[in-house]
């Protein structure tokens, strides 16, 4: 074995293994987003602007006969940031080194959401869920779900506008030298402006009555996208490995 074989070949497992990672976490998440979103559709709102009847108002008493119906869809959620913080890793990892300044920033952005996300999910689940059961509801209205000025609206606002931010810098460190990483650089570039751009529009339409009109929207855009851009990572890391067989 020669020094150059041995110095190749760590570099080739590695290659494999990002791969093989990538294209698992890109499954796993469309898999987790499409449950998490098929459930959340199928959820009716029993409070904010969206409610249509039997609605709930502040202190949201009451509110733990809704348990655990209203939030099943937070276990498949829960994994979803997470998710996707490995596949932003994966891209990060695989990217060109000059594009890696904008692949490391959107890694960064990918990061806070998890944080927020992945927080503000498990403290509904397992804080806010057994506290409404038990009757211990003192001081717990501004950390429900059900209140549209509330900071689990807040947390999921920010949240998953650092996860549009994070594509707009993932977009921007894919080269696009292949058809299929185009097309997943423009899903990505544009669901960034469309979920920026969103919440600039219905913050200066609605101002301090946003509540949660802008969670709905930037949600729904985003786990289109995080499905939608699933496949395509996955079918782009699937192939990849195919053809660096070939190139050798």
């Amino acid at each position: 074995m020669t020094k150059a074989k041995r110095a190749i070949e760590p570099t080739d497992l590695s290659l494999k293994a990002e791969h093989r990672i990538g294209c698992w976490a890109a499954i796993l998440m469309i898999v987790f987003t499409g449950v998490a979103f098929a459930i959340a559709i199928t959820t009716p709102p029993i409070s904010g602007p969206f409610c249509r009847s039997g609605c709930v108002s502040y202190p949201y008493s009451g509110v733990a006969s809704y348990v655990p119906h209203d939030y099943v869809w937070l276990y498949p959620a829960l994994f979803i940031a997470p998710l996707f913080l490995i596949l932003a890793f994966c891209i990060h990892h695989d990217v060109s080194r000059d594009k890696r300044i904008f692949s490391q920033i959107g890694l960064s952005f990918a990061l806070a959401y998890t944080i927020l996300l992945t927080l503000d999910y498990y403290i509904q689940i397992t804080v806010i869920q057994p506290s409404l059961l038990r009757g211990e509801t003192e001081g717990l209205a501004l950390f429900l779900q059900y209140n549209p000025h509330g900071i689990f609206i807040a947390f999921e606002d920010l949240g998953y506008l650092m996860l549009s931010i994070s594509f707009f810098f993932i977009a921007m460190a894919l080269t696009g030298e292949v058809r299929i990483e185009r097309t997943l650089r423009w899903i990505l570039a544009v669901s960034s402006l469309l979920g920026i751009g969103s919440y600039i529009v219905l913050t200066a339409i609605y101002g301090d009555n946003l509540e949660y009109r802008f969670e709905v929207l930037i949600i729904t855009i985003n786990w289109i996208t995080l499905i939608i851009a699933g496949i395509f990572t996955g079918i782009l890391f699937s192939r990849i490995p195919e053809a660096d067989k070939e190139k050798a």
